[in-house]
């Protein structure tokens, strides 16, 4: 029997029904801002908060999907609940959202546990997680057919982030492949700080300079809960060809309820084989 995991946060970060569920995320689509580039995209980097908040940033990312196919998308979101020290692929079949099931690329996930005894076939951090969870339903909306890696970080130390990218170009090499970085980016300041601290870590997104954006994050000049993952997709989208760096959309939680006392930021940016 295959072995599938059900979905923690529908019902919470986005809507329980596949009807509504699909109508939303088709507007989100519509309104998200439109970034034109020339190239192959190997990698986005896209927020994972409910979709009232980041939605419309998430979307920017996806958008940029339309007319195109990949082979799979690896997904690489940080672990909020529980601490493990390894770099965790999920060992079951599919992820279920209220839009039907998503399997597992059954060949990059072998090639990535193969790679190093600390990228674990495992489901810890997997669970109760949402950050790789919310990135399924655009994925759902804008592909007919998908399979994809799901991956869960449990330490995000310079060390795990390169020794993955490494994994990724590896497992990824030969195969159309679609690298996301799961992340938000600070979490409850004041706005005015949240958009200092942010806009540092957009620099280094925007110069693609994932060594200098790992530094800031080891001395805690900036935040981001997926900081890890950022780091490890812009090396290996980098390894996989990519040598653009684009910014899509920045926004936080106060752009969007109008409370600014303690606000969350959210990024969408993309990486772009040349042609």
């Amino acid at each position: 029997m295959p072995v599938i995991r059900d979905p923690a946060v529908a019902g919470l970060f986005y809507p329980q029904i596949k009807s509504t569920l699909s109508s939303e995320v088709d507007d989100l689509l519509l309104r998200a801002p439109t970034n034109r580039f020339t190239g192959l995209l190997r990698g986005l980097i896209c927020p994972h908060a409910g979709y009232m908040y980041s939605g419309l940033t998430a979307a920017a990312g996806y958008k940029l999907l339309k007319d195109t196919a990949y082979e799979a998308i690896v997904i690489v979101g940080p672990s909020h609940r529980e601490y493990f020290d390894s770099i965790s692929v999920y060992p079951g079949d599919a992820y279920k959202t209220p839009l039907g099931d998503v399997s597992v690329h059954e060949g990059i996930r072998s090639a990535l546990v193969a790679f190093d005894k600390k990228i674990a076939l495992s489901d810890a951090g997997h669970h109760a997680e949402h950050s790789v969870e919310v990135q399924l339903p655009f994925l759902q909306r804008v592909f007919k057919t998908l399979s994809f890696v799901p991956i869960v970080m449990g330490d995000q130390r310079r060390e795990y982030c390169e020794l993955l990218a490494r994994a990724l170009d590896q497992a990824c090499h030969g195969h159309n492949v679609l690298l996301v970085a799961s992340s938000d980016l600070s979490h409850y300041h004041p706005q005015s700080v949240a958009v200092r601290l942010d806009r540092s870590v957009i620099d280094e997104v925007e110069q693609y300079d994932p060594a200098r954006l790992m530094s800031k994050l080891e001395e805690e000049q900036v935040e981001a809960c997926g900081g890890g993952p950022m780091v490890a997709v812009m090396h290996a989208a980098r390894k996989l060809g990519a040598g653009q760096s684009k910014v899509l959309s920045y926004c936080n939680s106060g752009d969007v309820t109008g409370e600014k006392d303690a606000v969350v930021g959210y990024l969408s940016a993309a990486f772009i084989q040349e042609q």
